[in-house]
């Protein structure tokens, strides 16, 4: 049983044709039981000057013969060049999907990296707020306060991140995302308009459950409960970079995503955690109960604004 590959490489090797007992390794008693005679072990070095390893196992009577050793071993830095690429690429998408999330991460790591890369898209854009954070921040000590601010957003963005939809931005105690729409069809004939119109308020309804929950335990515990708004809107948005050469933020843009922002902020007016446009309701199957026209600050013509009935 050799510990080493014979050249102080570093590679560790067992002969599986030894008795089971003999094995020193769960895997390796494993791997004997599946019919493999021989085990190898290759460290593989990265630039970083991290050391992974990489296995290998023979199913050859005789086990692995010098010139495949010797083989396996020549591999090794080119092995490990191609799967330092591949761990980077794979930790850079993690990254990517985690801070800018998962459709956006893939635009980015494709190349699309440069300030006024995008395109126009319909989406329902989803604008969601913490009510009375500053009140809360005065009387809460930091970390109880971002705790709550992170039950909070923990519960929005779940919510949509469970019904197909993309978080953009979390902006302080409020975020910004979309569910976006792949056709340029009518919006009342086209099935994708529909599907993401039914998925937003579903994330919608989603989102106040969660709270509902997390105030449940904040009665019992003493603590602030959670309040919020989420004001919902169909409509063509700018979806790519924007900011100075060197800082961008991949996000939407335009008359439709400052129109939702607008409609969140009627919630508190109508005492309503959830309000939908007009666009949005005509495409809801849901009942939903309209709560007359209102005009938004800086929008023209009063818009229709409607709430879902109670689950």
């Amino acid at each position: 049983m050799a510990a080493d590959g014979g050249q102080g490489s570093g590679a560790l090797q067992r002969d599986l044709r030894q008795p089971r007992e003999a094995l020193d390794f769960p895997v390796l008693q494993e791997l004997k039981d599946e019919g493999y005679s021989d085990y190898l072990v290759l460290p593989l070095r990265f630039s970083d000057g991290s050391i992974k390893a990489a296995s290998f196992a023979s199913r050859s009577a005789a086990g692995f013969s010098p010139t495949e050793l010797a083989t396996l071993e020549a591999l090794a830095p080119v092995l490990a060049t191609v799967l330092e690429i591949q761990t980077l690429k794979r930790t850079a998408t993690t990254l990517l999907d985690t801070y800018l999330g998962r459709q956006t991460g893939q635009r980015v790591l494709a190349g699309q990296v440069r300030r006024g890369d995008g395109e126009n898209i319909h989406a329902v854009i989803w604008f969601c707020d913490l009510r009375g954070s500053t009140p809360l921040a005065d009387a809460l000590e930091r970390q109880a306060f971002l705790d709550l601010l992170n039950e909070f957003l923990e519960a929005m963005a779940g919510a949509v991140l469970a019904h197909g939809g993309e978080v953009l931005r979390f902006i302080g105690d409020a975020a910004l995302a979309i569910f976006p729409i792949e056709s340029e069809a009518e919006p009342a004939r086209c099935p994708l308009h529909r599907a993401a119109c039914e998925n937003a308020l579903a994330a919608a309804r989603e989102a106040a459950r969660r709270v509902d929950q997390s105030n449940a335990r904040r009665r019992a515990a003493g603590e602030p409960e959670i309040d919020f708004g989420i004001g919902l809107h169909l409509g063509d948005v700018a979806y790519g970079n924007i900011g100075a050469p060197e800082r961008l933020e991949f996000t939407v843009i335009g008359t439709a995503a400052n129109e939702a922002a607008r409609l969140e902020s009627l919630t508190k007016e109508l005492a309503q955690p959830i309000v939908l446009s007009r666009t949005v309701a005509e495409l809801i199957e849901d009942p939903l109960v309209s709560l007359g026209h209102h005009r938004l600050k800086g929008v023209a013509e009063p818009l229709e604004v409607f709430a879902p009935t109670p689950s």
